[in-house]
């Protein structure tokens, strides 16, 4: 796992709990995207667009800095 699947990963399990996550550095190793895939009961009762925004909340400093995210949720 790279420092920035890593920091992706360590942010969206203490927020998040999930019961899934896959973080993928899909660009080649430079950080510029990510693939994200994520199961969370925090997400019951959210539609998939509100669970896509929760995740880009979390993660909006970081996403600054990149090229693209590949999102999936999912609730368990």
């Amino acid at each position: 796992m790279t420092d920035g699947e890593a920091a992706v990963w360590d942010l969206l399990s203490a927020e998040l709990a999930p019961t899934q996550l896959v973080v993928q550095d899909v660009s080649g190793g430079c950080g510029s995207m990510y693939s994200i895939d994520i199961t969370s009961e925090k997400f019951r009762g959210l539609n998939m667009v509100k669970q896509q925004r929760v995740v880009n909340a979390l993660l909006a400093d970081m996403v600054k800095e990149w090229h693209g995210l590949q999102l999936r949720t999912r609730t368990p």
